[in-house]
């Protein structure tokens, strides 16, 4: 029994406690608009990728030609190539989700990028793949994804142990599942007894569903018999539901209550593979049928689409009664000949396959984009090669700077916590985190790649700069104050001249936003002045003769 939400079927899904995700990403919808749109309008929370779609987005529009003709004429490698684009993408698309993720506790606004397939049968290269995922993007909001083979769980482990944020995929029996969430419980664990802050890691599993319908649609078709077919389309659901099932169960045993208890976030079932792919059944059902609060729903965007229009709640959340008609089903095909195990078995294999020729897919066509490029990349570096190469240094400098300014920011607001002027410098530091990300929407725009190891170096520069002469060598000092509101106004003075410059190119270069460089270069001028006078007063608490009273 359903009632109907057509009013705004998407918000009342959202209100009754199912994340919206998007299973899909690309540079057209990043920089056409339309993922904007989808997160103010269609209430999207998230996204997922995998080996498929950024294969297919590839394939779409031209957005990734001029990155790919500089990539060949570099001599990149394939993998690197591919590591670099999908990097890319993933990274704009945590920025984007950056206010949904901040709004909800970091608990949403998260964007998933999968380790390399390939890797999915070896546990220490799918986690040290995970790492430089992790390190690379440099994004709080980001999930790396692992699939839930049995080598994958020992990875797992390992990457929940070092604080990185994990989506488990391709998880489809459940007796994966509980081991899935033992490997989540058992790096949490290990994370706890290193000292690191558990309520920073989150995690999700993700359960496939239409797929499981498809696998054993086709063996009741097989047997070909009144029973077989009575049976058919129900499995998925049935298989989801004792998923969360023994989700409820874990979450309430001892083990998990001890880590909630230190701080740590549950790990959220999650249904992927929600597109319907039997004509024949309704195209919103993998939604409707599992509306659980708690739960996120990845759907590609025809699913999106379709709900939205015509999707339906549940009267009410699955109830003992429903688990119960769930092992029910799940005997019945045993009973009639279909091996379940063997059904989850085969859609595993057969899902690694399928990522890794899409893999495969997208390597042979970075390949031949690349070479193809080569000669108008080279063409264009005639003309332009040296300035262009130069405006690349020139930027990443600037984009260093602000990664370095960033954390001074942050460390100087921190350091006046419930003093006057901790709103002030709260305030700067949002500010400064919204300029990097503008800088790097321009580098973008521009066809500039982040040089993530100059940012490192830059970041562990201003990690060791804290250690400067103040008078105090493990402590701050009203010195420190002034020091700090000096670099601080240093800093935000160099990112005028850098806005100043490029509204100077944006006369003859169309790809920059002249009235945005206005904007961001009036801002600058008044971070500088609320800087100065920050500045003043330290100095002159922390110089000014003191009055000595008279005896």
């Amino acid at each position: 029994m359903s009632v109907s939400a057509s009013s705004d079927p998407l918000a009342k899904l959202s209100a009754a406690g199912v994340s919206v995700w998007l299973d899909d990403l690309s540079r057209e919808l990043l920089a056409g608009g339309e993922l904007k749109e989808l997160i103010a309008d269609k209430h999207v929370v998230g996204v997922t990728t995998n080996p498929t779609i950024f294969a297919s987005a590839l394939s779409k529009g031209d957005r990734y030609n001029d990155q790919l003709a500089r990539l060949g004429a570099q001599g990149a490698q394939v993998d690197d190539a591919v590591f670099t684009l999908t990097t890319d993408d993933v990274r704009e698309g945590c920025r984007a989700f950056r206010e949904v993720y901040r709004s909800s506790g970091g608990v949403d606004g998260r964007v998933s990028i999968e380790v390399d397939p390939r890797l999915a049968r070896d546990a220490q290269a799918t986690a040290t793949q995970a790492v430089k995922l992790w390190e690379t993007v440099a994004e709080p909001n980001l999930f790396v994804k692992i699939p839930a083979t049995s080598e994958g769980l020992a990875a797992i482990t390992a990457a929940i142990a070092r604080g990185i944020s994990i989506n488990v995929t391709l998880i489809f029996s459940l007796d994966r599942y509980r081991k899935v969430m033992d490997a989540y419980q058992s790096g949490l664990e290990q994370a706890l007894e290193a000292g690191i802050d558990l309520s920073g890691i989150h995690s999700v599993a993700s359960f496939f569903v239409s797929r499981v319908d498809t696998e054993v649609d086709r063996r009741l078709d097989a047997l070909d018999s009144p029973r077989a077919r009575e049976l058919k389309g129900k499995a998925a659901v049935a298989n989801a539901r004792l998923a969360y099932q023994a989700y409820e169960q874990v979450v309430a045993e001892p083990r998990w209550q001890r880590l909630a208890a230190a701080g740590a976030n549950v790990q959220r079932p999650l249904w992927a593979s929600t597109g319907v792919k039997n004509p024949d059944y309704p195209d919103t059902m993998y939604v409707s049928e599992l509306v659980i609060a708690g739960t996120v729903n990845t759907m590609p965007g025809t699913t999106l689409t379709a709900f939205a229009d015509h999707g339906t709640l549940p009267a009410h959340a699955p109830a003992a009664e429903d688990y119960a008609a769930a092992e029910a089903h799940l005997a019945s095909l045993q009973d009639v000949g279909v091996d379940f195990a063997d059904v989850t078995d085969t859609l595993e294999r057969e899902g690694l396959e399928k990522f890794e020729a899409s893999w495969a897919e997208l390597g042979a066509s970075v390949d031949e984009e690349m070479r193809s490029g080569t000669g108008t990349a080279a063409g264009a570096a005639d003309g332009g090669s040296d300035s262009a190469g130069l405006v690349a240094i020139y930027l990443n400098d600037h984009y260093t700077g602000a990664t370095s300014g960033l954390e001074l920011f942050r460390r100087a607001a921190g350091a006046k916590k419930g003093e006057e002027e901790e709103a002030v410098l709260t305030d700067l530091a949002r500010q400064v985190e919204e300029d990097r990300d503008a800088l790097a929407q321009i580098m973008t725009d521009l066809g500039v790649s982040v040089d993530r190891t100059k940012v490192a170096l830059g970041w562990v520069a201003e990690k060791a700069g804290r250690l400067k002469t103040n008078g105090h060598l493990f402590s701050r000092s009203p010195l420190s104050d002034v020091l700090e509101a000096e670099g601080m106004l240093v800093g935000v003075l160099g990112k005028a001249a850098c806005w100043r410059t490029l509204r100077a190119l944006a006369d003859t270069d169309q790809r920059l936003d002249a009235a945005k460089l206005d904007t961001l270069l009036e801002r600058a001028e008044r971070q500088s002045t609320a800087l100065e006078e920050l500045r003043a007063a330290a100095a002159t608490r922390a110089l000014a003769p003191r009055t000595v009273p008279s005896s």
